[in-house]
């Protein structure tokens, strides 16, 4: 029994990371082309690019709690929040981690897209430890 139960189990979990990869990339195609369009209409990069931030961290939200987590989203309203805070607060460590991963690697005289590709991988795969042990245990 347990020689089924393992690689069943493995498989979950590698479906439930390809959920999330598929929201993540959801979630960057909102920030990103939130990002555009406020651009597009006149809005300081800096305001276009916190917006689009904030959008895509809702996107991720709805993403994440409605196709890759969809077992373990609170039901009761007070619950619910505080794993919205989390949600928030796990977005907010991997923003962190990815302008120190950038600022760091530009520092060394690295390219920015490098750094920015480093980031990128670092901050997925801590948002995602974060979001799958801590925000939807």
């Amino acid at each position: 029994m347990t020689g089924t139960i393992l690689p069943m189990i493995d498989r979950l979990r590698r479906v439930m990371l390809l959920r999330y990869l598929l929201a993540s990339v959801g979630a960057l195609a909102v920030d990103f082309g939130s990002f555009l369009a406020l651009l597009a209409v006149g809005t300081a990069p800096v305001i276009a690019s916190a917006s689009g931030y904030s959008f895509g961290i809702v996107a991720h939200w709805l993403l994440s709690s409605r196709t890759v987590f969809t077992d373990t989203v609170a039901a009761e309203r007070g619950a619910r929040t505080r794993q919205k805070a989390l949600f928030v607060g796990s977005a907010l460590v991997g923003l962190a981690l990815t302008t120190l991963i950038v600022g760091a690697g530009t520092a060394l005289g690295l390219d920015s897209r490098l750094s920015k590709l480093i980031a990128v991988g670092a901050s997925f795969t801590t948002t995602w430890l974060l979001r799958k042990r801590v925000v939807f245990q």
